[in-house]
């Protein structure tokens, strides 16, 4: 006589039947069968998908626990649900949570006041603080008041940040968007509509003034396991001078000379410089784009002409550094070079800063300048619309 085993939870002699029955199609046995061995699946739900697969075998809910090692009631449950909703009845319930502390209205209020300036809550601040804007909920009533953590959880989760700021400023130059064009076509080779030749040049050329030599009390100490290079704060100063550079917009090639200062004389300096070197001297034209200092305007294009008639200044509209290309070599030489400085004489300093240009341009690649003039009209198209909506002086 066979004896039939004894499983826990199952009537001696006999397999309890569930009405829950399950039959399975060639598809969802191998969505389950893939599931209950991928190793990437949460275990929860590898459980639940060989819960299922050994119910559509004919296997009772009490054999179920034995071989997976859960309770009757799990094996019970994630059976029903597979027949009432299907594999997405495997994953789990959305869950209520904690009760909400704070209602809808107290978040979008806070929300609403981050948004705002601190002027229009008559409050004497320039900027929001979460501190300063969990006080100010408190005192105007807002109940329950968030604490300062709450709200800065708040404001992340829509990414304000009204602590921080940036400057801006409307262009002001009447041709501004004429004379932007054309550096930024001058940027794609294009003048006029024409394509540059292959004997054209286009030079972003800017002054960097005040570059000082200091000399730190202490030499820096080089980095080490776990620490980085130290610097003394600390310094003895010994001069300043004008670094002046011209860097060739689609050769990625940087021309410069150090000078005691500014002015017209460092600049036709530079001209003489770059202008007499190849390509340069024997090219068809050559674009000076420059920006709108002193030593820029008035004359000078005219002298530049005159001294090379093959050159020709564009300069760039008021307030449109950020068009000279020129600028991102000098943040580039601020970041390597000059911070942290340590330069005994102003004679070391502009030494350094020629050996920095040499080496700079035996691996350099011209600049992935992505603004085009299409950009450029939309940012003057959001501008006019900011402008257009903004209050008239007189008006506030």
């Amino acid at each position: 006589m066979a004896i039939v085993p004894h499983v826990p939870g199952c009537t001696m002699g006999r397999v309890p039947s569930s009405p829950y029955a399950i039959g399975l199609g060639d598809a969802e046995r191998a969505e389950l069968e893939s599931l209950s061995r991928r190793a990437t699946a949460p275990f929860r739900l590898v459980v639940r998908a060989r819960t299922v697969l050994l119910a559509a075998d004919g296997v009772a809910n009490c054999a179920i626990t034995e071989r997976l090692d859960i309770c009757e009631d799990t094996a019970r449950k994630w059976r029903r649900r597979y027949c009432e909703q299907g594999i997405e009845g495997l994953a789990d319930a959305p869950r209520p949570g904690r009760p909400r502390v704070f209602p809808a209205a107290v978040v979008a209020g806070v929300k609403a006041l981050a948004c705002e300036m601190p002027a229009a809550s008559e409050m004497p601040l320039a900027r929001w603080t979460c501190p300063e804007l969990a006080r100010h909920a408190a005192a105007s009533g807002i109940a329950p008041a968030p604490s300062a953590s709450t709200v800065r959880r708040w404001l992340a989760d829509d990414a304000l940040k009204p602590w921080q700021h940036r400057s801006w400023i409307f262009p002001r130059d009447p041709h501004f968007a004429l004379k932007a064009s054309r550096v930024l076509g001058l940027y794609q080779r294009e003048w006029e509509g024409q394509p540059l030749g292959g004997d054209e040049y286009v030079l972003s050329a800017d002054e960097k003034p005040g570059v000082q030599a200091r000399m730190r009390i202490h030499l820096p100490l080089p980095p080490g396991p776990g620490r980085s290079m130290r610097a003394e704060s600390e310094y003895h100063r010994f001069g300043t001078l004008a670094y002046l550079a011209a860097y060739d917009v689609h050769r990625a090639q940087v021309m410069g000379r150090c000078e005691a200062t500014t002015g017209i004389r460092p600049l036709t300096a530079l001209v003489d410089q770059v202008m007499q070197a190849e390509p340069y001297a024997s090219a068809r034209r050559v674009f000076w784009v420059v920006d709108n200092g002193a030593s820029h305007r008035n004359c000078a294009a005219a002298r530049l002409s005159h001294a090379h008639p093959n050159a020709q200044m564009v300069h760039l509209p008021v307030h449109a550094s950020w068009l000279n290309q020129a600028e991102v070599y000098f943040s580039i030489i601020q970041r390597k070079l000059l911070t942290p400085d340590d330069f005994k004489d102003p004679g070391e300093l502009a030494a350094q800063i020629l050996a920095f240009e040499k080496h700079y341009n035996a691996a350099a690649r011209p600049f992935g300048w992505k603004f085009t003039r299409t950009d450029l009209n939309r940012l003057l198209a959001r501008i006019r619309q900011h402008d257009r909506h903004a209050p008239h002086p007189q008006a506030a």
